[in-house]
């Protein structure tokens, strides 16, 4: 029995997305990730790119069967990737350009322009059956993974059984039962013995349960300001929203918050000492660059930046000024968030003494997105995808959704994301990804623009069973859909 409160709004269907943020339970992908992170066959015998990084030639198992008898196919392939490129969902396919089947267990993907990150796609993006999809395949769903659905009752719970034509490593649990319960009813429902798995915020992690324990994964999914990095005004939208903030966009603001922010105290006094310290979108990742981890806690060093950029409180109240400008900015974060509530209270606090003032606002994400580009903004990311830096920092994709809010340009940055993109594999590319968050002269973090100051990772929390064992998790991403289902099949009760 296990609770978990998000229940997919959309159902079971990958082509919109179902079964990127953990395991798809119903459906296999192409590829997978290990436990360490490192590409692995799943559906695929191998893969092969071109000199030039725009064609992928996969080859697939034979031996594979849909729950359903049927054998998974090429064909079936082409149309999983032809059906979720043609698609508005969140499933970003732009870069294909055709599917082509060469036989039945041989697929050709055609690229527009080189993309290595083109791999977390055949990771992330679980195969359909052709002869059985439908409109209410979502709510139906039929794979070639190690569960079967059985059941759903929507708002409620999800039954699930073990697939017997699956390929892989049987599951040790032969049924599961999924309740859709929000954290205060799974965690009466753990404390009532109903339930042997549940995920419980922060708060609830002082409080014993009898025969239960506490796990702790390590994630990326991080919290932290997006700042504003141009001048007001310095771009015009289409739509009219109003872009920059002269206050952020002096670099002296943003990398004295970094350095003065007390990211251990955030975590001791926010998350109950359940997280880690975040220096970029993509801490402990294979692409990470430790180099970007910075001493913090230090008000010296802080105020030594703003005195030398030209801020002093000229008038006496508190609020440093430079010229006619005021020291202080609103900072946005969503009103239904404890946490980034939290987090946006104490670092307005920490940095106070320095003569910053931070004005805290909570609002609807459809309020803070007519402000995000203007004002800053507790957001969250993480990925097991290094693309997720493009988004959030490259200058293309500056003003885009949630992307790159506010406004951050860097050539050479851009430049080392073009490279990674281009490189033959995930591999070649890390050296790049490394790079543009910092060179030894520039980059997106602390050490160069500091357009963002990152503040935490949570931890993701999950009381069990004492004698239930969830095998090695790996970092959790961004807490979307059930990521600690990831390694489904290596749950077990221990002796």
């Amino acid at each position: 029995m296990v609770a978990f409160g998000s229940e997919p709004d959309a159902g079971f269907d990958p082509i919109t997305g179902w079964g990127r943020y953990g395991s798809p339970l119903f459906q296999s992908t192409l590829l997978a990730r290990d436990d360490d992170l490192n590409i692995v066959n799943d559906l695929a015998t191998g893969y092969e790119v071109n000199d030039d990084g725009t064609v992928w030639t996969v080859t697939i198992r034979d031996d594979v069967k849909f729950s359903d008898g049927e054998p998974l196919t090429a064909e079936d392939v082409k149309f999983t990737f032809d059906k979720a490129a043609n698609s508005a969902s969140v499933v970003d396919l732009n870069i294909l350009e055709k599917v082509e089947v060469l036989d039945d267990t041989t697929i050709q993907f055609t690229l527009s322009s080189p993309q290595s990150t083109f791999v977390n796609s055949l990771v992330a993006t679980a195969i359909v059956p052709q002869h059985a999809y439908d409109e209410s395949y979502a709510e139906k769903p039929l794979g070639s993974g190690p569960y079967k659905l059985v059941q759903w009752d929507k708002g409620q719970q999800l039954i699930v059984e073990a697939n017997p034509e699956y390929y892989g490593k049987q599951p040790y649990f032969k049924k599961l039962t999924f309740l859709f319960l929000s954290e205060d009813a799974a965690f009466a429902a753990a404390q009532a013995g109903t339930v042997d798995i549940t995920y419980i915020p922060a708060a609830f992690s002082n409080k014993k349960v009898p025969g239960m324990k506490i796990e702790t994964v390590k994630t990326v999914d991080n919290r932290g300001i997006a700042f504003p990095v141009v001048k007001a005004g310095a771009v015009t939208r289409e739509d009219g929203l109003p872009v920059g903030n002269d206050v952020t966009a002096d670099p002296a603001i943003r990398h004295a918050i970094d350095i003065a922010v007390d990211r251990k105290a955030l975590i001791d006094g926010v998350l109950e000492g359940y997280g880690s310290p975040a220096y970029t979108s993509a801490d402990g990742l294979p692409w990470w660059n430790p180099e970007t981890v910075i001493a913090d806690a230090d008000m010296d060093g802080a105020r030594k930046l703003l005195a030398d950029a030209g801020w002093k409180d000229e008038d006496g109240d508190g609020v440093l000024d430079k010229g006619s400008l005021k020291a202080e900015f609103t900072l946005n974060y969503p009103a239904n968030d404890v946490i980034r509530q939290s987090l946006a209270i104490a670092v307005a606090d920490m940095v106070k003494p320095l003569g910053i003032k931070i004005n805290i606002e909570g609002g609807s994400w459809d309020v803070i997105t007519n402000k995000m580009h203007s004002e800053a903004v507790l957001m969250g990311w993480g990925s097991h995808n290094p693309y997720e830096m493009i988004n959030i920092y490259g200058s293309e994709n500056a003003g885009i959704d949630f992307n790159n809010t506010g406004y951050y340009s860097n050539k050479t940055v851009d430049d080392y994301f073009q490279k990674a993109l281009h490189a033959k594999s995930e591999e070649d590319a890390l050296e790049f990804w490394k790079k543009a968050q910092w060179d030894g002269t520039t980059g997106f973090t602390s050490k160069g623009d500091a357009a963002w100051a990152w503040l935490v990772n949570i931890d993701h929390l999950y009381l069990l069973k004492d004698n239930l064992d969830i095998g090695k998790q790996r970092i959790h991403v961004h807490g979307h859909g059930w990521p600690a289902t990831d390694n489904i099949v290596d749950w077990k009760w221990s002796e």
